[in-house]
């Protein structure tokens, strides 16, 4: 299996992270109690909606959360 080169891993762990907080944001937005075939329609529905809509927003604040993270957090020396 091809392998993504490594200058793209912020990117590719923005995307993985981007799909699997959505995914869980659109579980919990759904409504209760649906039987399983209509949860799992507007379930998914939802969940590219909210990912296509988080990518940018990911992408694009990482470093301003990675700089502000330096910031806050002390260092190893």
């Amino acid at each position: 299996m091809p392998r993504i080169n490594r200058q793209y891993r912020p990117q590719v762990f923005g995307l993985l992270q981007s799909a699997i907080t959505s995914a869980i944001a659109a579980l919990i937005a759904n409504p209760k109690g649906m039987a399983l075939g209509p949860l799992m329609l507007s379930w998914s529905t939802t969940w590219l909606l909210t990912w296509l809509s988080m990518i940018p927003v990911v992408l694009l604040a990482a470093p301003y959360v990675r700089r502000l993270t330096d910031l806050i957090v002390q260092r190893e020396d």
